[in-house]
Order: C-alpha cells, then sequence, then structure tokens
C-alpha cells in the first residue's frame, strides 16, 4: 500500500474517533468522508443524506462491478484510551471499531484511484449499523447501481488468533431482535389487590418460559431469548397495585427462520397467559437483524487473497451470537464480510478500552484489492 496514502487513512480514522456519531446521528462524519475523497481522489461522489458512496469508473467495461461497505456509527460507551485523538463527546466512542472501517474503505478508495482497476469499484458509507436500521435504509444503492458482489470487514481484539484474518462459511453473524411485550390490566388498592388485573405473574410465567421454549429439540441451529428487562408497576408506589408491566427480550438466532419460530412461540405463550389472567398484551419490536450468511464463492476469494498476500487465515468454527446488518445486502447479491484480528490479548469490542488497531488498515487494502483484481 502506498504509504502516503495510509498516513492519510490513519489521520481520518483518528479524526472521526475524534468526533463519534451516534447511529442516525452521522451526517458530519460523512461530511468528513466526501471532503476527504473530494480533496485526494477524482472519484464520483454520490451524497444520499443519509447515506454516501464513490465510484470508480473504470475505462474498461464489461467487467462485473463491485462494492465495499463500511459502517461509521458510534455507541453509547465511555472512550477511556489515554490517546491525543480521544473523543470529545464523554459517554459516546468508536468502541466497535467503525471509524477504522471508514478509513480503510477511504483508504481504498485512494488506492483505487491512483492505480485504477479493470472494473467499476463503489465505496459504500453506511450509516446506523448498531440499531440495524442503517443497512436496510441503504438497499436501492444495491439494487440502482447492480452491485454483483459486495464485501465488508470488522475488527476485532480477544476473540480470534493475533494478527489473522478470520472467515466463515454460511452464518457468520445471528439474527437478532428485541421484543417489548406489554400486558396492562386494571388499579387497585394494594390492600384490595382482588379488585385490579397485576401483570407481574403472567410476566413472570413467560419470562421462565422463555427458556423451556428455546430449548426445543426441533431447532437445527442455536437460538436464544435473553431476558434484558422487566418493569412492572410504578416505584415505590406501595398503596397502589401494578396494572402494567413490560418483558423485554432479545431474541437471537443462527438461522433466522428459527429466531422468527421462537419469536412466534414467545407471542403464543404470552397471549395465553395474558388470557389467563384477563389482561390486553401488546408487542413491540427495536433494532431488527438479519442473519449475515456468506457466500462460498466469496469466502473462497477472500481465502485466495490472504494465500497470495502471505496474511494468516482462521476459520471461525461457529457464527458470532452477535449481529451485523449486513446481511441484509447479502441477500441481494453475493459477496461475505470477514473480520480483522488484532489479538487474543487485544480488547474487545464494545468495551471503554477498544481502539481499532491503525495496523489493520493497511491488511484490510490490501485484501480487498486483491478481491478487486479477481472477476470470476
Amino acid at each position: 500500500m502506498n504509504q502516503e496514502n495510509l498516513q492519510k487513512a490513519i489521520a481520518l480514522r483518528h479524526e472521526i474517533h475524534q468526533h463519534p456519531d451516534l447511529s442516525n446521528q452521522e451526517r458530519p462524519t460523512l461530511e468528513r468522508v466526501m471532503r476527504f475523497l473530494k480533496k485526494n481522489t477524482k472519484l464520483e461522489i454520490v451524497d444520499k443524506g443519509h447515506y454516501v458512496y464513490a465510484v470508480y469508473r473504470s475505462p474498461i467495461h464489461g467487467n462485473p462491478n463491485i462494492a465495499f461497505r463500511a459502517d461509521c456509527d458510534a455507541i453509547k460507551v465511555e472512550d477511556d484510551i489515554d490517546k491525543p485523538y480521544r473523543s470529545t463527546k464523554p459517554g459516546v466512542g468508536h468502541k466497535c471499531g467503525h471509524d477504522g472501517h471508514t478509513a480503510s474503505l477511504a483508504a481504498l478508495a485512494l488506492e483505487v484511484d491512483s492505480e485504477g482497476a479493470e472494473r467499476d469499484v463503489y465505496f459504500l458509507f453506511q450509516p446506523a449499523e448498531e440499531n440495524g436500521s442503517g443497512a436496510a435504509s441503504c438497499l436501492d444503492f444495491i439494487s440502482e447501481n447492480k452491485i454483483d458482489e459486495i464485501y465488508a470487514v470488522h475488527g476485532h481484539g480477544k476473540y480470534y488468533p493475533d494478527d489473522t484474518i478470520t472467515v466463515k462459511y454460511g452464518t457468520i453473524q445471528f439474527a437478532s431482535k428485541g421484543m417489548i411485550i406489554t400486558m396492562t390490566g386494571s388499579p387497585a388498592h394494594a390492600a384490595n389487590p382482588e379488585n385490579g388485573k397485576n401483570p407481574i405473574y403472567a410476566l413472570s410465567k413467560l419470562a421462565l418460559e422463555t427458556r423451556t421454549l428455546m430449548q426445543n429439540p426441533v431447532y437445527k441451529g442455536f437460538v436464544l431469548a435473553t431476558v434484558v428487562q422487566m418493569d412492572v408497576g410504578e416505584h415505590e408506589a406501595f398503596g397502589v397495585m401494578a396494572s402494567k408491566g413490560r418483558l423485554l427480550l432479545t431474541i437471537r438466532g443462527e438461522n433466522e427462520d428459527e429466531m422468527n419460530d421462537l419469536d412466534q412461540k414467545i407471542r403464543d405463550a404470552a397471549l395465553r397467559f395474558a388470557e389467563e389472567e384477563s389482561l390486553d398484551c401488546d408487542f413491540q419490536y427495536r433494532d431488527v437483524f438479519p442473519e449475515t450468511r456468506n457466500h462460498d464463492v466469496s469466502v473462497d476469494k477472500i481465502k485466495r487473497a490472504c494465500s497470495e498476500l502471505n496474511y494468516k487465515v482462521y476459520e471461525a468454527p461457529e457464527a458470532r451470537r452477535g449481529s451485523e446488518d449486513f446481511g441484509h445486502f447479502l441477500k441481494m447479491t453475493k459477496g461475505a464480510i470477514f473480520y480483522c484480528s488484532f489479538g487474543k490479548a487485544y480488547p474487545a469490542i464494545h468495551t471503554t478500552a477498544y481502539d481499532f488497531d491503525d495496523s489493520g488498515i493497511e491488511r484490510i487494502v490490501e485484501v480487498n484489492k486483491k478481491l478487486i483484481s479477481y472477476r470470476d
């Protein structure tokens, strides 16, 4: 990789890290990216408002086009790093490394702009990966540009061997959704609970029932329902019996269809328990993610690239339970996401100590340049 381009990309990452933006608030980050690309490349830049992409138009026509995606949002975690580019926003930081993903994609754009390619190359800067809404809002990018193949990368500490490119065939990250179950009864004086309807008993039975439902042997892949909160009644209102409550679950599945089946079974149980107690029951969903299922042919290309670059490859034995909205794109066209591992001793993502390792930028760029060169 051109070292001047690398240094420019590292400076961009530090700038983005210092000024993190939460999901669906990434406009300042996108503007930084556009300024960077306009200053350093001749690429066509398309501003869609909530997302941005750049295009290299090849003088050679007829070859399949290829796209690369970077997510841009930060999360609500304190940035506890002793670096001059530490986050300037208290309680907000790039603790999932999206600053590094963005800078790596910008670095790839610089390399392609200067070196050229034998096909059109698209560089997508996507918002709101963390809450699952970002990729779903960018699907027109795939259809409007007739993207033939798309790739993404995620930097990781702790989970995978040192200095490896980690790949997996099939599902690499679980589908998931946040489920809110609200049950409403009727209030009563705490001295006369028989005069009202309290949802605590139905919600408690439902919370226990989820443990049984997710162990159903019918499921071929791993499924999980995690209770994240139960909230019933008014705080310290000792004279009033609870009449409304919520149970919050995160449902996950290695296979999206099985996750949705578990979701339906939980809904059925909730309605049954609510009816037994004469309660109203309502459902809402948040942070819905698809399964992220890599295409075999694309994983083969990543492994081929690493072999030619003499990079170590690690094949993950199982999918990550955490979710990734890149799966939306993989339902529309072939492609894959891979991981750039910084080592077992490196801090894990979503922790206060995590900071994307700048050394990963060059590795990611070199793999992606190889992918661009493969047209079979």
